[in-house]
Parts: C-alpha cells; structure tokens; sequence
C-alpha cells in the first residue's frame, strides 16, 4: 500500500478541520450551561448537544440565511445570541409567541389572558416584589425601550401585560426568581435564535460526575 505524502495527509487534515467547522456552524453544536437560571431543567454543568437548523439555517460563517425556518413552540427550550451582548449565548424557555399577550401577577403567567400551565418552573422565594402603577400603553414603550434592562426588581413577579412583537419571542428562565429574560432586557427577534438543545451529553456538578443526567433528553 503506498504511504500518503506529507502534503496529501495536511490536506486530510484540512478537509476535516474545515467539515467539522460546517457541522458546527450549521448542524450540531455543544454548549455549556454556566448558570442556574434554567434549574431544576438544566443545572451549572450541564453539556449539551443542541441542533442549529430547527430555526433556520445559516450559510457558515455568515449571518446570511438560506431559510428562516419555523417559530419556535410555547414551551420550547432555545439557545440564542443575547441581544445586549453579542458575545454571549443564552439559554431559555418561550413562553409568549408574536402576537400573544403576556402579563405576570404575583409570579402566575397569564397567555392572553388565561393562566399558564408551567410545570417545570422552580420559584426560590416566598415573597413578591409589587407591581408599579402603570398604563399599559407606557408599560410596553418602557418595555421596548430597554428601560427595565439594568434589572428592575419590580418586573420580576408582576409584569405587563404587553403584546410580543413581531418577528420576537419572549422567553424565561424555569428558574423563575433568579433569570435575567425578557422581562427586563425585552423581546428576542428569532433573528438571534441559534438552536435547540436536545441531549446532556456529560454533567459535572459540585461534588463530581453526575451519571444520572448523562444523556438524558432535554424535553
């Protein structure tokens, strides 16, 4: 059999590095949740593999999209650019959909005005912050405008109502008191929306290997 020269192996190299760059951009990628705002569904440690083509899919290395695919479900779990920061990703539940009225009263989600079945949310205190005496219209400008972004106590358990605007979702943490969503910094454009985890593929908690979370599914 004859050997592979120097220059056809760097060549192999290359191919590979460049397919495994696509795959990544495109079709799977894996994350690492940092924090506790999406316990007790995922927790600080958790590796995730997340799909990259359920919202749309992007030419690599580019913003230029080749289809914009479908909105994401109510109840969904996304991964996405956070507005404010570009450099950072977020993970987070939808909860309101464009279109959708959402209001918040003493930590009960109301869609439209009916309450929201939430079983997967984890609220760490007792007490509620008061709601702000407010009209809605003003409410929503403020919204809009960021004015809640610096993370106002006061929009965590009361909230709205506002209507979720085009083209946006609007998304929490299931850990509901400690996550920083779209109560404070404000709609997510789907433009952002990167992917959809699907897997723990390892998980790596205070006191070492957590075995009964490897590979389990993330519903």
């Amino acid at each position: 059999m004859k050997k592979k020269s120097l220059r056809e192996k760097i060549e192999g190299w290359i191919w590979t590095i460049v397919i495994v760059l696509i795959l990544r951009e495109s079709v799977v990628q894996a994350y690492l949740i940092p924090s506790g705002s999406m316990e007790d569904t995922l927790l600080p440690g958790d590796f995730v593999l997340a799909t990259k083509f359920d919202y749309g899919l992007k030419i690599p290395f580019t913003d230029i999209k080749l289809f914009s695919g479908k909105l994401p479900k109510r109840g969904e779990i996304v991964i996405f650019t956070y507005p404010i920061d570009k450099n950072k990703d977020f993970v987070k539940r939808v909860i309101a959909l464009p279109g959708d009225t959402i209001e918040i009263r003493n930590k009960v989600v109301y869609i439209n005005n009916k309450p929201l079945f939430e079983p997967y949310v984890v609220y760490r205190d007792s007490y509620y912050y008061k709601s702000i005496d407010i009209d809605k219209e003003s409410f929503q400008k403020l919204w809009l405008s960021g004015a809640f972004a610096s993370g106002q106590k006061f929009v965590r358990d009361n909230f709205g109502p506002i209507v979720v605007p085009k083209n946006a979702v609007f998304v929490m943490g299931d850990n509901r008191d400690y996550s920083f969503d779209s109560r404070f910094w404000g709609p997510l454009d789907i433009k952002y929306l990167k992917g959809k985890p699907r897997i723990i593929y390892f998980s790596w908690g205070d006191k070492g290997l957590r075995l009964n979370r490897i590979f389990k599914i993330i519903g």
